[in-house]
């Protein structure tokens, strides 16, 4: 089976698994392990997606027998107290094993009102975009778009937060974004400028049909970021650069890239 990052430890299993393997619905087989895992574990524990085999850190349904009930040590003495622990122990590991299918039944149903909510949700988030953003989320063509566009609900907190706009960069191409604030003026007259907000891609290793290609792409989510994520009255770039400054000598060099013109 396979660990669970420690960056789901919040997240529930049935919103996991729905999210990581939506074919496999109902086919899954769940043990729980006791919410004593859950002092240093996650919810989800193990999973295994070729077995549909998944590992909780829940109490099954056998904990919702009186304790009594199964198991009595009363009249005992110590040595037949060990003993009796002893195939206690045997007798809970059947117990465990005749009471899975009424946990699986129990998380399969969970899974199936989890996708049911998921559905819903959004359902409600296109209609909250086209109706009072009119913006289409269907209609969308571009990936990079498209994630951030559901933040769009919340945009009235998020305007003007230049770092939250870094650290969306960072979540989106997976790279270290530089930020830099300066003056930005069209007509290079320094008596009439505005803010100017550059952020750079760092991403290093890109050919020129690479380069050109995610440039195309970030185009839109420049345009879509600026409008919506910058204030007014704030110029924004969004580029892809090289790492290094200094232009690299015998290698394929893209203006503006890896390479610039001396003023």
């Amino acid at each position: 089976m396979k660990k669970v990052s420690q960056n789901l430890s919040e997240v529930s299993a049935e919103m996991l698994i729905n999210y990581l393997f939506p074919e496999v619905k109902e086919r899954w087989n769940v043990h729980n392990m006791g919410t004593f895992y859950r002092n240093y574990n996650r919810d989800v524990i193990n999973y295994d997606e070729e077995s549909a085999e998944i590992e909780v850190a829940r109490d099954g349904f056998i904990k919702l027998l009186p304790q009594g009930l199964l198991f009595s040590t009363q009249g005992k003495g110590r040595g037949e107290l060990r003993k009796a622990i002893s195939g206690q122990n045997a007798k809970m590991r059947l117990l465990r094993d005749m009471f899975q299918p009424f946990d699986t039944f129990a998380f399969r149903r969970r899974l199936a009102i989890e996708r049911q909510v998921s559905q819903l949700l959004d359902t409600k988030l296109q209609y909250l975009l086209s109706t009072y953003f009119h913006y289409d989320l269907a209609a969308e063509q571009n990936s990079y778009v498209r994630e951030v566009a559901v933040l769009l609900p919340f945009v009235s907190r998020m305007r003007g937060d230049f770092l939250f706009v870094r650290n969306l960069l960072v979540s989106l191409f997976d790279c270290e974004v530089l930020c830099n604030q300066g003056r930005y003026s069209h007509t290079d007259n320094t008596r009439s400028w505005i803010s100017l907000m550059q952020y750079e891609l760092l991403i290093d290793d890109l050919t020129s049909e690479q380069y050109n290609a995610l440039r195309t792409d970030i185009k839109p989510l420049a345009q879509f970021i600026t409008e919506w994520f910058i204030p007014a009255d704030v110029y924004c770039e969004i580029s892809i650069k090289w790492h290094q400054h200094q232009p690299l000598t015998g290698e394929n060099l893209t203006l503006d890239y890896n390479s610039e013109l001396n003023k």
